[in-house]
């Protein structure tokens, strides 16, 4: 099994942006390029009659985490660290799990 932290340290085997800034700056583009991949690929689906190209789907969402291991990294944290983050932070917004109305209302 392949937790976040060490595939943080696996992925930065090929970053090649060595400062902080430079990570930083890589990580964000690159995670709103390939997010803009991922949704091209859903919208053919939807839109234009494509199958559902899942392999495709799943290259593309692995290049997102490279992208947001690198920003990561960049930002002086682990991936760990993010996802426990965003745990916290769910869990204060919705502590009895997901709401549609605290949704809208927050």
């Amino acid at each position: 099994m392949l937790d976040f932290n060490a595939y943080q340290k696996l992925a930065m085997r090929t970053a090649s942006s060595a400062t902080n800034e430079n990570l930083i700056l890589n990580g964000v583009m690159g995670l709103c390029g390939e997010a803009g991949e991922c949704i091209d690929i859903v919208k053919k689906h939807k839109f234009q009659g494509h199958a559902l190209d899942r392999d495709k789907l799943i290259d593309e969402a692995s290049d997102c985490l490279w992208y947001l291991a690198t920003l990561a990294s960049g930002l002086g944290v682990s991936l760990e660290d993010v996802a426990k983050h965003n745990v916290e932070k769910l869990r204060k917004r919705y502590p009895d799990g997901f709401d549609a109305e605290k949704s809208v209302n927050r």
